[in-house]
C-alpha cells in the first residue's frame, strides 16, 4: 500500500500527521472515526472530530470538515466539502463540487446534484 502517514503543514507551519485509511488510502486525522468498511477516495480526508459510517463513500478531493457526520451508505462525489457539524443522512446521495455548510444536514436518502451549495447558517435540510 505505500506510506501509512502523510504530514501537511498547515497556512501557521503547524505539522498534522494523517493515517491512511485501509478502505482507499483517503487521509484521515486522528481523533477522527471512521468504519473499516467505508472507502475514502485516496486524495479524500477525513478531519479530527468527524465520524464516517459503515459502507460510506468519501471520492476523490473531498473534504470530511471537523465534527462533521456522514452517515451508513451515504455517497460523496468529488471534491466535495461537508463543513464543520454538517450532517449528510443514511444512503444521501451527494454530487461532485458541493459545498455542505457548517451544520447543514442533508436528509437519508436524499439525492444532492453537484455544483449545489448548501446553506448552513439556518440549519438548511436537503430532502
Amino acid at each position: 500500500m505505500g506510506k501509512r502517514y502523510e504530514e501537511v503543514e498547515t497556512d501557521t507551519g503547524t505539522i498534522l500527521r494523517y493515517k491512511r485509511h485501509e478502505n482507499g488510502g483517503g487521509m484521515i486525522s486522528p481523533g477522527a472515526w471512521v468504519d473499516p468498511s467505508a472507502y475514502v477516495s485516496r486524495s479524500g480526508y477525513v478531519e479530527a472530530g468527524a465520524h464516517v459510517s459503515a459502507n460510506a463513500w468519501i471520492g476523490a478531493g473531498t473534504w470530511v470538515d471537523s465534527g462533521a457526520s456522514v452517515e451508513a451508505g451515504a455517497r460523496l462525489g468529488a471534491a466535495v466539502h461537508v463543513g464543520r457539524g454538517a450532517t449528510v443522512g443514511r444512503g444521501a446521495r451527494v454530487g461532485s463540487n458541493t459545498r455542505i455548510g457548517i451544520g447543514a444536514s442533508v436528509r437519508p436518502g436524499a439525492t444532492v446534484p453537484g455544483d449545489a451549495m448548501i446553506a448552513g447558517a439556518a440549519l438548511q435540510e436537503v430532502a
